[in-house]
C-alpha cells in the first residue's frame, strides 16, 4: 500500500480529497494520512498526524510517504516546511500534488488563461496570488516530480464558503435576487469530486505535464447559475438588477470580475466532468442537512438595510 499524505483532511477541499482516497475504492491501495490541528471532526480510514505546520519539525521523516497531495499550503513557507519535515526521506516521494488557484493570472492577460502565461499580481486576490506564486515555485526549485493544479471556484458537498449556498437560502426564502447588473458576467467552476478524479489519475498515469489549469469547459453567466441554484431549490426567480455604484461583493459572493481558464491539458487526464447542474444537485443536498458547516456572511443585512 502507498502512503499518501493530505494537508488538512478537515473542512472542504482536503476533507473531500481524504475521504475519497481513504474510501473502500482504494482500500487496498493507499494508506491515507492527514496533517491538522485536530480542531474538527477526522474522516473515517485516515491516520491522524496531529501537528501545526510550524511545529512540524522532522515530525514526517518517521512516515516515509510515497505521495504529498498539499491542500492547504497558501505560501512558500507552508511548502517549505513540509519538505524540510520530509528530512532523508523526501527522496522516496514519488509525487507531490499542489492545490494552487486560479489567482496566480494577472488579470490583464487575455483570456482565456493559459499555463504558459506569466503569472503576476492579480488586483482582485492581492496577496493571496502572489503567495500562491512563490509557493508553486518553490516547489518548482526543491522537488522534481511536481504536479501543480490551478482550479477556478471549486464548489460541490462540504463548501463551507458562502456561494452557492447563499443562493439557495434566498431561494428557499423565496427572496427576490438582487443580481449586480445585466446578470451576464460569466463564471467557471469546477466541481470537487472531478478534483479528486484528476488527482486519482496523476497519481495512476504520472503524466509529463506537470501544471493543469481546472474548469468545466462551459462557463456561465451569474444570472443562468442564479437560475439553475433557484431551479434545484424549487422555487421562483425574481430578479432586482443592482446598478448602483456598490461593490458587488457586499451583497454577492463573487468579485465584478470575469474571466476562465483554458483547460485543454485538463482533458489528458480528465475527459468529462461532471455537469453544473449536477454538481449543483449533490451541494444542495448536502447543504439541506449540514447548514451550521457553512461561514455566512451577512449579505440579507446589507440588502435589506443598504439596497
Amino acid at each position: 500500500m502507498k502512503k499518501i499524505l493530505v494537508t488538512g483532511g478537515t473542512v472542504f477541499v482536503s476533507k473531500i480529497v481524504a475521504s475519497y482516497f481513504a474510501s473502500s475504492k482504494f482500500k487496498d491501495e493507499y494508506q491515507v494520512y492527514v496533517l491538522n490541528r485536530n480542531n474538527h471532526p477526522q474522516v473515517e480510514n485516515v491516520i491522524l498526524i496531529h501537528s501545526s505546520r510550524e511545529n512540524l519539525k522532522n515530525k514526517l521523516e518517521e512516515y516515509k510517504f510515497d505521495v504529498i497531495v498539499d491542500i492547504t499550503s497558501y505560501t512558500k513557507n507552508d511548502v517549505k516546511s513540509i519538505l524540510d519535515s520530509l528530512g532523508d526521506t523526501k527522496n522516496l516521494v514519488e509525487k507531490y500534488i499542489l492545490l494552487s488557484s486560479s489567482a496566480v493570472y494577472p488579470e490583464t492577460l487575455p483570456l482565456p488563461f493559459s499555463e504558459n502565461n506569466n503569472l503576476g499580481k492579480n488586483i482582485f486576490w492581492n496577496e493571496y496570488g502572489i503567495n500562491k506564486i512563490e509557493a508553486e515555485k518553490y516547489l518548482q526549485e526543491n522537488f522534481s516530480n511536481y504536479f501543480i493544479l490551478r482550479p477556478p471556484y471549486l464548489y460541490g458537498q462540504e463548501n463551507n464558503v458562502y456561494r452557492e449556498s447563499f443562493v439557495f437560502d434566498c431561494a428557499e426564502q423565496k427572496r427576490m435576487f438582487y443580481i449586480p447588473q445585466d446578470g451576464k458576467m460569466k463564471l467557471q467552476f469546477f466541481y470537487i469530486e472531478d478534483l479528486c478524479k484528476v488527482i486519482e489519475n496523476i497519481l495512476i498515469n504520472n503524466p509529463k505535464e506537470k501544471i493543469f489549469n481546472l474548469g468545466n469547459e462551459e462557463c456561465i453567466s451569474i444570472l443562468d447559475w442564479v437560475k439553475l441554484c433557484y431551479q434545484i431549490v424549487g422555487s421562483d426567480l425574481q430578479l432586482v438588477n443592482v446598478t448602483k455604484e456598490i461593490p458587488q461583493r457586499n451583497y454577492f459572493p463573487f468579485y465584478d470580475y470575469e474571466y476562465y481558464l483554458d483547460v485543454t491539458k485538463q482533458k489528458t487526464i480528465l475527459v468529462n466532468t461532471t455537469s453544473l447542474s449536477i454538481g449543483l444537485h449533490k451541494s444542495y443536498d448536502w447543504y439541506k442537512n449540514n447548514k451550521e458547516k457553512v461561514n455566512k456572511k451577512n449579505y440579507f443585512d446589507f440588502i435589506d438595510n443598504i439596497l
